[in-house]
């Protein structure tokens, strides 16, 4: 099995969603991460806050930098994501239909590097 990353995008300036609306895509994420834990695909899940709430650490040089706000300054920003276990790219894509639905929001697959047993 290898694990992926679903990663849900949010674009800043798109309409907003309605009170109703955001209720039934909490609804249908709380159902998949119910169907990703019994079919055995749940690593890990969580929805992220604002990115003007983050936080940038770097090295440069022997100096440690820390700045407000995102790394890159954008209108698309990463809201949430999964971590799932999948036999290959074609079932992480599946997963990654039912999360678009779900959600209501375009959502990445990207396949984890190879990591030692």
């Amino acid at each position: 099995m290898s694990q992926y990353l679903l990663a849900v995008y949010m674009v800043e300036g798109a309409p907003v969603r309605s009170e109703e609306d955001n209720v039934k895509a909490y609804s249908q994420v709380n159902t998949l991460n119910a169907e990703l834990q019994e079919k055995g695909a749940w690593v890990f899940a969580g929805g992220l806050h604002l990115p003007e709430t983050s936080t940038v650490v770097r090295a440069k040089g022997e100096e440690i930098l820390v700045t407000d706000g995102p790394f890159v300054e954008g209108k698309e920003h990463v809201g949430g994501f999964w971590v799932i276990e999948a036999p290959d790219l074609d079932a992480a894509l599946a997963w990654a239909a039912k999360a678009t639905v779900a959600c209501m929001e375009p959502v990445e697959v990207r396949p984890f590097q190879g990591v030692p047993e």
